[in-house]
């Protein structure tokens, strides 16, 4: 039986931009958990260091969509240096601002002139899209990208947190920024697989955001993103309680592991259902699994729930990229999917913004309650909104002929 994962990289130049594509990605899931540890070890305060990593969070949300709105009208290679650098250069000085005891207001700022890193997984997902457009392999090719952002979310922790705690508190944050600025390059050094830039049509350059179906895929990441964000401060904050702040890196490596685990074998699958009704499944699992959270006694145990927790994530980003990219029109797909990535970035940092508060005021278990609430949330949005999933297709062509 043939591999279908080993099918995806038989296209040439496949296998470079999706390596040089995980390196620059991996600090998508440092910074954020990076500055919580090193704020909070700097200045023991986890309701400051939520805010300014939502700062960063919210920042990159409003940013990025418009970095790949220019990437779709002039290219990935001519946008992505310049964004990159300033991005590099603002978690630079917010290193340096932590660093010397600067003062708060300073930090916010640093955070969101960071927020210009652009949306690496877009670039990526573009590329396998322009490879597979319209086949089953595109499926398999977004499970694989899926995979590697848990592979990412397993390893980012790990060393943000390993780094900021066994070494110096700016460590982590240090680390992201150099992945960041060697694997940039690394993808735009990749021209042969870069998406073409499509020829730019009079009064049709109204941001994909206006479509039906993909208002509802990001309003029910947002949600989805609050339960990643709660999971990320809350695991610290759990940790922390228990006298062993190091070891919060060990439910979040269990919650990718579930993910990765799951994406692997849904990436294989041919299902019959609509891609409207296998996300609504998705979601009823991943709002069904936050509520084991409030029974956790023990970073054990917050392990184990973790893990299930983790089975409904690589699925339902699968599936949310899959009707975006069926909700957009090509020349608009880069935008499309930073959008979706967006979606989920907004809702990591109201997430992680609500919980540090609660975690702040009641204690560390406190955070578990906007999991929950975020998970009720995102299965009402997309129950509202189902019948613009279901119309998908149409709303793209409509897209298409304006």
């Amino acid at each position: 039986m043939p591999n279908p994962y080993r099918e995806i990289f038989q296209v040439p130049g496949a296998f470079a931009f999706s390596s040089a594509g995980f390196i620059a990605r991996l600090p998508a899931s440092m910074v954020g958990l990076g500055i919580v540890t090193m704020l909070s070890e700097r200045r023991g305060e986890y309701a400051i260091a939520g805010a300014v990593a939502a700062t960063f969070a919210l920042a990159s949300a409003l940013i990025t969509p418009q970095v790949s709105r220019l990437v779709d009208r002039y290219g990935q290679r001519r946008v992505l240096m310049p964004t990159a650098a300033a991005g590099a250069l603002a978690l630079g000085g917010l290193m340096v601002a932590t660093w010397t005891g600067a003062p708060s207001w300073l930090l916010f700022v640093f955070a969101l002139l960071a927020g210009l890193m652009p949306s690496i997984g877009a670039m990526v997902r573009a590329r396998w899209t322009e490879f597979y457009r319209d086949s089953p392999q595109l499926r398999t090719a977004f499970a694989f990208e899926s995979v590697v952002d848990e592979v990412i979310f397993i390893i980012g922790p790990i060393v943000a947190i390993g780094l900021s705690v066994g070494l110096f508190p700016e460590a982590g944050p240090l680390a992201a920024l150099i992945f960041l600025v060697v694997g940039v390059p690394l993808l735009c050094a990749q021209r042969r697989t870069e998406p073409p830039v499509r020829a730019h049509v009079a009064g049709t350059d109204t941001s994909v955001i206006r479509v039906g179906g993909v208002q509802t895929v990001v309003l029910v990441m947002i949600a989805i993103g609050a339960i990643f964000g709660t999971a990320e401060i809350t695991a610290v904050a759990f940790a922390e309680a228990q006298g062993q702040k190091a070891a919060a890196s060990l439910p979040l490596a269990v919650y990718a592991t579930g993910s990765l685990i799951v994406g692997l074998v849904f990436g294989t699958m041919r299902l019959k259902a609509s891609l409207a009704m296998q996300f609504l499944a998705a979601i009823a699992l991943a709002a069904a699994t936050t509520l084991p959270l409030l029974a956790v006694t023990g970073l054990y145990s917050l392990a184990l729930v973790f893990f299930m927790a983790g089975a409904a994530v690589s699925p339902t980003i699968i599936i949310a990229m899959g009707l975006v990219e069926r909700l957009v029109p090509p020349r608009q797909l880069t935008e499309g999917m930073t959008w979706a990535i967006t979606g989920i970035n907004i809702g990591m940092a109201a997430g992680a913004s609500a919980a540090g508060i609660l975690i702040d005021i009641h204690g560390a278990h406190s955070g578990f309650w906007v999991s929950v609430g975020a998970g009720v949330a995102a299965l009402l949005v997309v129950l509202i909104g189902y019948s613009r999933l279901l119309g998908a297709r149409a709303e793209t062509l409509v897209c298409e002929a304006a």
